[in-house]
């Protein structure tokens, strides 16, 4: 599947905006399937540790699940080469990264047992640099 990151931006380089405070106010239900794992921390989750995240959940459970991604890495980040003196303007885009604020549903998944899920899920959470929490969806 590779990297995910978008086709086409409008604009090449955003600015940084700093990590936002206060909890997610979307994406914060298991909406898809039956089990997830909800972020614990505000991050930057780079497109390769959801990738990352994503090979390790399919490892473990063979493919024999339906998974959801629910976050998306849509913010370019730039960087200036090592070595390059300061000025000069603003460096190029260099990676994508999904900003993440806490209660945020990173993945579900539907299909297999709550243990199963559970340790796909584990193995996943270590591929994150954020703390995560797994949640089973409400029925309403």
């Amino acid at each position: 599947m590779g990297n995910l990151f978008p086709s086409r931006t409008k604009y090449r380089k955003q600015q940084r905006g700093g990590l936002p405070k206060g909890n997610a106010n979307k994406g914060d239900l298991v909406t898809f399937g039956e089990y997830g794992i909800i972020s614990l921390e505000t991050a930057w989750i780079t497109d390769r540790q959801i990738e990352a995240a994503r090979v390790a959940i399919n490892r473990e459970l063979k493919r024999g699940a339906k998974l959801w991604i629910k976050i998306f890495a849509d913010k370019p980040i730039t960087a200036k080469g090592e070595g390059v003196r300061m000025g000069k303007g603003k460096g190029n885009p260099e990676g994508w990264v999904s900003v993440v604020k806490p209660g945020r549903v990173l993945f579900e998944m539907s299909g297999v047992s709550e243990d199963q899920a559970k340790e796909a899920f584990r193995l996943a959470s270590h591929k994150l640099p954020v703390l995560v929490k797994f949640v089973k969806s409400v029925e309403i």
